[in-house]
């Protein structure tokens, strides 16, 4: 078995625990009812399973490589990504008007879920697009967006970010990249990137960088930034790839995971590009495209994790060894083999609810205008970011530990995950950047939106009579309380022990509302309150231990 597409368990989540109808009762997402959000599921988990994840494995055996300055792809990710085109994924939350189906989010989360499980390297290409589609819609010219949008939404063309240089990480105002107007209201942009995934590829058309640089007239730092789209080749009269741009890959990375996806350095040498959002406003224009991506990145841990648990729990039911509490029969028997697979799938339906719950939040705001979904989706995105890809790495690693010494060879395909998934931990900002931003600007309104999402757990708890959730929203209350009225210094201390502890309590809640709509659930929501739930009050006392520790102690020499 290589992947199956949770499909049962996205309907059961999103109407079930999320109130999914809600979305479809709205003028703007009512052609998205229920049964056609599981038509549409169903149709992208075909695809999902039957052509996406036959090709995993061979991306990460044959990887991409880079032949005379272009990149070659694996074997059969030519014809994948047609498929991925054809069926109008990539634009499946587009607007209508630019091409695309106008799906809720939180339907293309579930897909997007599905086709990182499937194939995350391959899958990278069409993710990178949809933020770019986002990114353009909200800050493109009306030229930009003629140019450029049909070709992305269709999926002939395909998007990247282009923010990191050697010198310029998660510090992007240290970029050097610059831009000079050409006096037509178009740049030349020169400058190097780095890290730029999908950079290049040889089943594409065109391929439309977003590129952050410096005007001439530039303030130093991020408040003097500027974004341009640069395409590898100009549109022509009839919006086709025309000439060729300044634009060019002079490497590929070497990585531990994802070896089919391209990991490319990027040289601009007066490339031409056009403006996007106002001058010396980049950042925020491309913050539409980050926040974007940083959902899209943690439901990649999430779908890395349910491919884990499918490949641990076949597995544990085939791999015959010794006597179990259960007699002679299969390694499931053993009780920390249970364990850790009960385990997996507590975290999984917890992280998976969280995603759904963000993007569920998003739709809402934008078909309701309410202020108080936006604040939802705000203070939810780190959160979903950061625990969907350290559950993500945790459960290929717990799967590795199901398969014992054969979860270390990697002919049973558990350690490609483990590789592959670690990544998701570090870019579109790294979790403790996740965290930072939580304990940041995410409480900068004195954790009222943070006080919102207790209070539902709290409501629930109280509905189901469990004291240990209700206990345990109370803690990250009183903990919230107590980060608002830290210094910043101790907050960023605290701040990836605080998003966790977060993560935990709102596990509990979404388990306890799938055990009151379908009481078969019970079992596994005890297993996550009794077993993952618990780690909350340990992480909240380091939360609020202050920085003072941290910084008493020297780094990197004796103590």
């Amino acid at each position: 078995m290589l992947y199956s597409a949770p499909l049962e368990e996205f309907g059961f989540v999103l109407e079930q625990v999320l109130d999914y109808g809600r979305l479809a009762a709205t003028d703007r997402f009512a052609h998205a009812a229920p049964e056609t959000m599981r038509a549409v599921l169903a149709e992208a988990g075909r695809l999902a399973d039957g052509v996406l994840a036959p090709l995993n494995a061979t991306g990460d055996r044959d990887g991409a490589r880079l032949e005379n300055g272009a990149v070659v792809t694996p074997p059969g990710f030519s014809q994948a990504y047609r498929a991925i085109a054809e069926g109008g994924w990539v634009g499946s939350s587009a607007p209508v008007a630019a091409g695309g189906m106008g799906l809720p989010m939180a339907v293309t989360t579930a897909v997007n879920e599905m086709f990182s499980g499937a194939c995350m390297a391959l899958h990278l290409n069409p993710l990178l697009s949809q933020g770019q589609i986002e990114a353009l819609v909200a800050h493109g010219s009306e030229e930009v967006r003629a140019l450029f949008l049909p070709k992305l939404v269709s999926g002939a063309w395909n998007g990247t970010m282009n923010l990191t240089e050697p010198q310029a990480g998660t510090d992007v105002g240290a970029l050097r990249a610059r831009a000079e107007p050409l006096g037509d209201g178009r740049y030349a942009v020169t400058g190097q990137k780095i890290y730029i995934t999908w950079g290049d590829a040889d089943f594409m058309a065109n391929t439309c960088h977003l590129v952050l640089a410096r005007l001439p007239d530039a303030a130093e730092g991020t408040a003097g930034i500027s974004l341009f789209l640069v395409p590898k080749f100009l549109p022509d009269a009839a919006g086709n790839a025309g000439q060729r741009n300044g634009v060019s890959v002079v490497g590929l990375e070497h990585k531990l995971g994802l070896h089919g996806s391209p990991t490319c350095v990027m040289q601009y040498d007066r490339a031409v590009g056009w403006l996007v959002g106002a001058p010396h406003k980049g950042m925020a224009a491309m913050f539409t495209m980050m926040n974007n991506a940083r959902l899209g990145v943690g439901v990649q841990g999430i779908g890395i994790a349910e491919a884990a648990l499918q490949r641990a729990g076949a597995f544990a039911v085939s791999r015959v060894q010794g006597q179990t509490p259960l007699g002679a029969g299969p390694i499931a028997g053993h009780a920390d083999v249970r364990r850790m697979l009960a385990v997996m799938r507590a975290e999984l339906f917890a992280a998976r609810c969280l995603a759904l719950d963000c993007a569920l939040a998003g739709d809402l705001a934008t078909a309701a205008a309410a202020g108080d979904m936006a604040a939802r989706v705000a203070f939810l995105t780190p959160i979903v970011k950061a625990h969907g890809t350290e559950i993500g790495s945790a459960l290929a690693d717990m799967a590795v530990q199901v398969h014992g010494g054969m979860g270390f060879i990697e002919g049973t395909g558990v350690a490609q995950l483990l590789r592959d998934v670690r990544v998701t931990r570090i870019y579109e900002g790294t979790n403790g950047v996740q965290g930072m931003d939580l304990v940041g600007r995410k409480l900068a309104d004195g954790g009222a939106a943070a006080y919102a999402l207790i209070d539902g757990v709290a409501a629930v708890a109280r509905a189901a009579g469990d004291g240990a959730v209700l206990a345990a929203a109370a803690a990250l209350r009183g903990a919230t309380a107590a980060m608002v009225a830290m210094a910043m210094v101790d907050r960023q201390a605290g701040a990836v022990a605080y998003l966790r502890a977060f993560a935990r309590v709102l596990g509990a809640g979404y388990h306890l509302r799938a055990a009151a709509a379908d009481p078969a659930r019970a079992a596994l929501a005890r297993v996550f309150v009794t077993r993952v739930l618990p780690e909350h009050a340990g992480l909240l006392a380091e939360a609020l231990a202050g920085a003072g520790d941290l910084y008493a102690l020297p780094v990197g020499g004796a103590a």
